[in-house]
């Protein structure tokens, strides 16, 4: 093999191999030691932040990280001294201009040395693609909802008008007016105002139409959704170490829109991978049943959860945060809600600090779909 060819011929003097491996890597490469300061790092790092070595080598790393990722960048930290790798961890560093950067980590530490070994990319463009992304998604459905009732409201008040205008026509009394043009022209200006109201009010069923042929609802298998959801995060998934219950035996299928419903599931297990407690494996249950007659889907997770006294009914909106999360956007909650109240459903939300959340969802009963 190569590999044994190759390493059969290294020696100490070839250790120059590795440092120029080391010196010439795109990727920002350091050692740290247990204390949390830089014992080496390749000139990737020194580059993108615009240090010298002797600045970076001289103070803690903590104080190059952005201040509001400092204290959770702190807590996973110390799960590496406890021996436990550190894979694609994201946060946000400080360069020495004051430009904020993005760096995706991935850390071994080795106890019997107090040292760890770190890769970081710099993943600064993919973050501002993402922050572009939904602040524009945030925008197209905001401008799709103030068109929709801008229709709404037009074809409303052009009809109270057009009603006035025909009665107006009612309580006119004709067999006082004898010349017979004037009676075409009030004749004929009836039938326009008639036309015009039939005109509006197919109008406005055609919005309504038109809005709920954009929403397919069919019957879906609970089992089939989620699965196409975990295939599809299985990275994630495998990397994150999540243990998931999934029990559907009760109530296997119901009738909702199958986008929306993956839509469902996929956000509410990355939220609770996202906000897991740090060293903790996430733990979801995912169940449903029929409960008064009413199809349910249960969702919990043991994550750090958050208050609800504090949040209370901002929880479903956006941009709403409730807690110091570096990547929170405050948009998984509310795309979910909107989802389920859009279809007639309803969402409820239990939760505790360090308690992790349980989210109840029942949907719109079959009959009052169709």
């Amino acid at each position: 093999m190569i590999t044994e060819k190759f390493n059969s011929n290294l020696n100490p003097n070839n250790n120059y191999i590795f440092e120029h491996f080391f010196e010439l890597s795109a990727d920002l490469l350091c050692i740290a030691g247990f204390d949390g300061y830089f014992v080496k790092i390749n000139p990737a790092v020194s580059k993108l932040l615009g240090y010298t070595n002797e600045e970076l080598f001289s103070k803690p790393i903590n104080e190059f990280v952005y201040i509001d990722d400092r204290h959770y960048t702190t807590i996973v930290r110390n799960e590496l001294l406890n021996n436990k790798p550190l894979l694609n961890f994201e946060n946000r560093y400080v360069t020495k201009s004051g430009e904020i950067v993005w760096l995706s980590w991935s850390s071994m530490p080795i106890a019997e040395e107090k040292l760890v070994y770190a890769i970081a990319k710099n993943i600064t463009h993919n973050k501002k693609l993402e922050e572009e992304r939904n602040l524009l998604l945030s925008n197209i459905t905001k401008i799709n909802k103030d068109l929709k009732k801008l229709s709404y409201t037009s074809s409303h008040d052009l009809r109270s008008p057009v009603n006035n205008l025909l009665s107006i026509f009612d309580i006119l009394d004709l067999s006082k007016i004898e010349d017979q043009e004037t009676l075409q022209f009030i004749e004929m200006l009836k039938s326009t105002s008639e036309n015009l109201k039939l005109t509006l009010n197919d109008y406005v069923d055609l919005l309504i139409q038109e809005d709920n042929m954009t929403i397919q609802i069919e019957e879906l298998d609970l089992g089939e959704s989620l699965n196409l959801v975990i295939k599809s995060i299985s990275s994630l998934i495998k990397i994150s170490k999540v243990s998931i219950s999934i029990n559907f035996s009760e109530l296997e299928k119901v009738y909702f829109n199958k986008a929306y419903l993956e839509s469902i599931f996929l956000n509410l297990i990355t939220n609770s991978i996202k906000y897991a407690k740090p060293g903790c494996s996430p733990t979801i249950s995912v169940y449903s049943k029929r409960y008064n007659d009413t199809d349910q889907l249960y969702f919990s997770d043991e994550g750090i959860g958050f208050d609800m006294e504090l949040v209370k009914d901002k929880v479903f909106g956006l941009h709403q945060k409730f807690n110091n999360h570096i990547d929170s956007k405050g948009i998984g909650l509310y795309l979910i809600n909107n989802h389920i109240t859009s279809l007639g459903g309803k969402i409820e939300v239990e939760s505790q600090i360090n308690e992790g959340a349980k989210f109840t969802i029942s949907f719109k009963k079959k009959d009052q779909n169709q």
